[in-house]
């Protein structure tokens, strides 16, 4: 191929990505990952250290468009994203150690663990929750939303905070080790442990993934692993891509939201479980 092919073709795949990464509120990478390494002849760690760059770039971009709408929230993102940030170093350096099909086969196994709890755990567009937890009062983790897709104002709480914190240092040990952002496992802990609407799990869930990559993405970075010729044109795509995604998200009703979701993470889990076995290579 010749040299302007691939950066071109990670520009394409990167916006595409963009656009329903926002929607599914995922980071870009859990999809980025296993996608580019393999249709794409540049080795694991280069496409893993892409992946956190591409997934911290789309939040980036879509990250003061969501706040402005009000669908993301930062007393709800803050709590749970430093946590899940300083485990994230933790999982990137151990990560860095264990072998590719290692990494593949693990990644894929709880991406699709994910995906099934959500599949069966039936509606939960609106979660009831009738009252807020002890921590979740204390530092004023409450408040409401317009749904655009209904003209309704939802008002929402969290409950099981504690566990909440404690999950997400699990998915930033994770995020840092699989180098797919952390998007992938948020929305399914805002929505069904914490209770939180849908669309605002996704929401805060592009938003907070800006704060648990950064971390994470250094640590590859320290370790040679970044490559400008992946990288650059995929943020550029991704970025493009979120811009869009974000415009998308206030019309699209919370139902197709979570079909969205279901899809992303089983066609990334399958993927990565199959490579990782040595199936689909």
């Amino acid at each position: 191929m010749p040299l302007w092919f691939w950066p071109t073709a990670l520009l394409v795949v990167s916006f595409a990505l963009g656009v329903v990464a926002v929607l599914g509120g995922v980071g870009g990478g859990v999809l980025y990952v296993p996608i580019v390494g393999c249709f794409m002849p540049f080795h694991l760690d280069f496409v893993r250290c892409a992946g956190l760059l591409v997934a911290l770039a789309g939040s980036v971009a879509a990250g003061p468009g969501l706040l402005r709408r009000g669908l993301a929230d930062l007393r709800l993102a803050m709590p749970m994203a430093l946590v899940a940030s300083v485990s994230s170093i933790a999982g990137a350096l151990i990560g860095l150690r264990l072998s590719t099909r290692t990494v593949e086969t693990a990644m894929g196994l709880t991406i699709l663990a994910i995906a099934a709890v959500m599949a069966l755990a039936g509606k939960s567009d609106y979660p009831d929750v009738a009252r807020s937890d002890r921590l979740s009062r204390a530092i004023g983790i409450t408040g409401a939303y317009v749904e655009e897709s209904t003209g309704s104002v939802i008002v929402w709480r969290i409950r099981r905070s504690p566990l909440g914190l404690v999950l997400f240092a699990i998915i930033g040990l994770m995020a840092g080790m699989f180098g797919v952002g952390a998007g992938w496992a948020n929305v399914p802990v805002l929505n069904l442990v914490l209770g939180t609407p849908l669309k605002l799990a996704v929401a805060t869930s592009k938003f907070m993934i800006a704060v648990t990559d950064s971390t994470a993405a250094w640590v590859y970075i320290n370790s040679g692993t970044s490559l400008p010729l992946v990288i650059i044109p995929s943020i550029a795509g991704i970025m493009l891509g979120s811009v869009l995604g974000v415009r998308l998200l206030a019309v699209v009703r919370p139902r197709r939201v979570r079909l969205i979701v279901l899809v992303l993470l089983a066609t990334a889990g399958t993927r990565a479980l199959l490579k990782g076995l040595n199936i689909w290579r």
